[in-house]
């Protein structure tokens, strides 16, 4: 799937978020997503919250295997392990950079790297585990 299917598909499959990512960027190795970061992404203290910051890796890497494995919407985490690492920049907006490092027939695994726009230190990096839904003899 490229840019123009995956924002497609997110907006079909999931309207309640759609409006807060858009895909930058995806390749064969790898896909960017960035968080349009609004008020409601704030914690006190004007900082994005973990939550926003964990939504924007999972989102991510969902969208980095539908772009290789095509539009399977049941496709699942199963595991997850984030590391906040730094406050992210005020004002900016998150960029994600995901890498997925092996995709079998039922599980992909590979990692997310979250930044503000503009810097050069990640301020998030996420483990990702997901489980592919079994092909159906009728879907080939």
């Amino acid at each position: 799937m490229d840019v123009n299917a995956l924002q497609a598909f997110l907006a079909a499959e999931f309207p309640q978020v759609a409006g807060d990512f858009v895909v930058d960027a995806v390749d064969a190795t790898e896909l960017t997503l960035r968080l349009k970061v609004e008020d409601r992404h704030l914690r006190p203290g004007g900082t994005v919250s973990g939550p926003s910051i964990f939504a924007l890796a999972d989102v991510a890497f969902y969208l980095a295997l539908l772009s290789r494995i095509g539009p399977q919407a049941l496709a699942v985490t199963t595991g997850c392990s984030i590391d906040f690492m730094r406050k992210p920049a005020a004002g900016r907006d998150l960029i994600a950079k995901t890498r997925i490092h092996k995709l079998g027939r039922v599980l992909a695994v590979g990692d997310v790297l979250v930044y503000s726009e503009g810097g050069a230190d990640p301020i998030a990096r996420a483990s990702l585990t997901y489980s592919i839904p079994p092909v159906s003899p009728s879907r080939g």
